[in-house]
Order: structure tokens, then sequence, then C-alpha cells
């Protein structure tokens, strides 16, 4: 008798995990169909005379680049300046602090731009989609669309993606200047580097390689963020109380694959 609990909680144990996996996979098969379909209708919708739709790929790139410029600008300078101070106090041990310039501008540049600004838009923009899609959902509004003959991932998912994918990189640009501006300020003020010296040091030390590791970081992130917004509105249920459910959700789960993504991108680059 003793064992047959045992054997319950194994069963049990067995169909979560099994039920984990094949949810798993649905949704990664759920992804891979929006990017094809996403890249069909991008270059064959001209043809078929339904091209993406130009206003709203401007419209969702004023809101998820442009009107996200000053929290961004805000939070860069706050790391960059962050940098700065354990930097020089963690090498002023060594007698080193004239050398914080070079970890603070592959950590700006190759990491924390990429990774605050992935975090921030997950947050802000990507909510915003999921909440959008999941309350057209509840509407029915999306298989209004699709009574009418539009395609919904043509009409909302495309802009969404391209938008993302122009202004996430853009915007981790504007990052990283303002990070190593921030952080020239507090360098100069306390150790009493010239701001020519330290953007000398900072174009010596940085390579288009460190840029581009950046910016291709930002590209996945973006990819990331678009996705599991799009995936996760379009599978709510209930009313008001799961569209709540479903934005919470789509930000835990951007936020976790964008670090779970940067920890493996950054394993794989250094090796």
């Amino acid at each position: 008798m003793a064992s047959e609990p045992n054997s319950n909680s194994l069963v049990n144990f067995t169909e979560k995990v099994g039920r984990g996996t094949i949810g798993a996979i649905e949704t990664f098969g759920h992804w891979g169909v929006l990017i094809g379909e996403s890249l069909y209708w991008l270059f064959r919708g001209p043809t078929l005379k339904q091209p993406v739709r130009a206003n709203a790929v401007v419209f969702q790139m004023m809101e998820i680049g442009v009107r996200a410029i000053p929290i961004v600008a805000l939070l860069s300078a706050t790391i960059g300046i962050m940098l700065a101070i354990q930097g020089i106090h963690t090498l002023r041990t060594f007698g080193a602090e004239s050398r914080v310039v070079v970890g603070i501008s592959l950590s700006v540049v190759r990491e924390f731009s990429a990774l605050i600004t992935g975090i921030l838009v997950a947050g802000r923009s990507g909510s915003a989609l999921a909440a959008r899609l999941s309350t057209m959902q509840i509407n029915q509004e999306i298989d209004a669309l699709k009574v009418m003959g539009i395609d919904p991932v043509r009409y909302l998912v495309v802009p969404a993606l391209l938008a993302m994918m122009v202004m996430l990189p853009a915007l981790t640009f504007l990052s990283d200047l303002v990070a190593l501006y921030a952080a020239g300020l507090f360098v100069s003020v306390d150790l009493g580097i010239s701001q020519a010296a330290y953007w000398n040091q900072t174009i010596e030390i940085l390579s288009l390689g460190d840029l581009w590791h950046g910016l291709g970081k930002a590209a996945i992130f973006a990819l990331l963020i678009t996705l599991i917004g799009i995936v996760n509105g379009a599978s709510v249920t209930g009313g008001a109380e799961g569209v709540g459910k479903v934005t919470t959700r789509a930000v835990v789960q951007a936020i976790s694959a964008i670090v779970v993504t940067d920890m493996l991108f950054a394993f794989v680059v250094t090796r």
C-alpha cells in the first residue's frame, strides 16, 4: 500500500513534465509559424497587393522607440555612472583606477546597454503588445479581421515585429552613447581625466566587433519580446482577469528569455 502513493506521485510528475515539454514544443512551433508568415507577408505582400501598412510600422516605431527615449536615457546614464563608481572603487585597491575606462567601455557596449534596454522595452512595449492582442482576442476583433479577409499576421504582427527589430538596436546604440558619456563625466570629476583623453581611450579600446556584439543581441531580444508578447496575447482566456494574467506572463517570460539568451550569447562568443 505504501508504494501506491509513490507510484501516483511518479505518474503525476511524469505527466507534468510531459505536458510542459509538449507546451514548450508547441510554443516554439508557434514562434516559427509567426516568423515564417511575417516574412511571407513582408516580401510577398506587395506582389499580392496586400503590403504591410507603412503608417502602422511608423506608429509602432513611435510607441516602441521614440517615446521610450527619456526613460532609456535616464537608466543608461545611471548605469554608466554606477559602473564608473564601482570600477574606480574596485581598481583603487590595486592602484589601477586609471584603467577603469577599459571596464566601462566593454561592459556598456557588449553587455549592459543591450540587456537594460531589452528589459525596459520588454516591460514597456512587450506588455502593451500582449495586452492589446489579448483584448482584441476577447472582443473577437481578430475573428472580425479574418471575416473581412484581412490576415491578422500582416495587419498586427508584422508592423510590431518590424518596428521592434529596428528600434531596439537603435535604442541600444543610444544607450551606449548616453552611458559612456555619463560615465566619462564622473571619471573626469573623480580622476581628473579630461573628456578628450577619456574618449580617446574609449575609441582605442572598442572595436566594431564589440559594437555589433551588443546590437546583435538587441536584435535577438527584439525578436523574443515580440514573439512572446504575441503568443501570450493570442492565448488569452477569460475576461479582464485573463488579460492581466497574459500581460504579466508575457513580461516575466520576455525578461527571463532576455537574461538567459544574454548568458548563452556571452558564453558562445567568448569560447
